[in-house]
């Protein structure tokens, strides 16, 4: 009798450890890209000068290998949203230009790229645009970054920190006045394909024509 106690009380425990295992709550992760941008402002359609919009880069740019003039592209990483209706939908074309490049020296070691946004398409049609860069994060996306940062007081503010705990730079830069991105002394600034940049319109869109 002393056996038969045994074997149904190891049964039993076997069948709440398995009862256990199939409750257990699964492990999320978090996103892995930005939430909408809302819009604020009472023009109906319209995003006003000074709204920010966040962008993918779909190509990498490189103070080692670009040129001035030239023409690059992102897409929208979030949908740009006004009292609940999508004014720019997630993954509109954005398209930009490399206004200026400047390559470490021996005097100024500090490799820079200014950038600009002239053009956004969405539901079939292209529409002028002018904006720069503001922030800039590593395309892991907005949410999973520990230390950005972005424009601040005078010459600009450093970007760097860990990603998602492991270890490492986010990128090493500075952003400067006029939207100019600088790398850290003596080194090119390189943003890979992926990175996000936070730009700022300089003038409003209207969405809705």
């Amino acid at each position: 009798m002393y056996r038969l106690i045994q074997v149904m009380a190891l049964a039993g425990a076997v069948t709440a450890v398995g009862c256990g295992a199939t409750q257990r709550t699964p492990v999320t992760t978090a996103p892995t890209t930005p939430g909408p941008t809302e819009v604020n402002t009472s023009q109906r359609g319209t995003i006003p000068a000074g709204q920010e919009l966040d962008v993918r880069l779909q190509t990498s740019l490189s103070s080692e290998t670009a040129t001035a003039e030239q023409r690059f592209e992102a897409v929208t990483a979030a949908d740009v949203m006004q009292d609940g209706a999508v004014l720019i939908p997630a993954g509109s074309r954005v398209r930009g230009v490399v206004t200026d490049v400047k390559r470490p020296g021996r005097v100024d070691r500090v490799g820079s790229l200014s950038l600009s946004f002239d053009q956004i398409e969405f539901r079939g049609r292209t529409h002028p645009i002018r904006a720069m860069a503001t922030q800039v994060f590593q395309s892991g996306g907005i949410r999973e970054e520990a230390g950005t940062a972005g424009v601040g007081a005078g010459a600009g503010a450093v970007i760097g920190g860990i990603i998602g705990g492991v270890q490492g730079a986010v990128l090493g830069a500075v952003i400067g006045a006029g939207g100019a991105i600088a790398a850290t002394e003596g080194k090119d600034i390189t943003l890979p394909a992926g990175s996000i940049v936070r730009i700022r319109l300089d003038q409003p869109l209207n969405a809705r024509s």
